[in-house]
């Protein structure tokens, strides 16, 4: 029975990485954001605008509990679960939780090319993405590094790299 987390901000690598990681394992996949849409039916953006982020959270939390039940899995937690309530607590006592460590600056090149699909993001200029991006890490960096451990998730741009790190990440996790 395996249960993993992977834990990192937005653009860190959480599905790209956990969906290879997770077929070279086979495990189930699961992106905690999609899993908590396609209960609600709706998108975490409307769930933030009708409920505000204490409600989301709220939902958040009990969905991470609903998963976290599951056996052979490998969660994509979102950029912000590891923040609230005891939910990295939670994961460490019932999983192994990776934190995917990138830099800032692979960040930024990183959601900069994906600003059309995250809402967030959508209108900010290249200054104010670095700032939301380094403003955010400050703040969530006590929480990601609870993790057991830590694994650097810089190289996810080819499908070699990708292949690579699954290798890299299934040793850290064999220690």
């Amino acid at each position: 029975m395996k249960r993993i987390f992977l834990i990192g901000y937005m653009g860190s690598g959480k599905t790209t990485l956990g969906k290879a990681f997770a077929r070279a394992m086979q495990l189930q996949f699961i992106d905690l954001d999609w899993y908590i849409e396609e209960r609600f039916h709706k998108t975490v953006q409307e769930l933030f605008a009708e409920r505000g982020e204490n409600g989301f959270r709220e939902i958040e939390r009990n969905m991470l509990h609903e998963v976290g039940d599951f056996e052979d899995v490998l969660i994509a937690a979102g950029g912000g679960t590891p923040c609230f309530f005891d939910n990295m607590d939670y994961m460490n006592s019932v999983g192994d939780t990776v934190f995917l460590d990138v830099n800032p600056e692979v960040l930024f090149r990183r959601l900069k090319i994906a600003k059309a699909k995250r809402p967030l993001l959508a209108d900010k200029t290249d200054d104010e993405l670095m700032n939301v991006i380094t403003s955010a890490l400050q703040k969530r960096m006590d929480f990601y590094r609870q993790a057991k451990y830590t694994f650097n998730a810089e190289r996810l741009e080819s499908y070699e790299q990708i292949g690579e790190s699954v290798k890299k990440l299934k040793l850290l996790l064999d220690k």
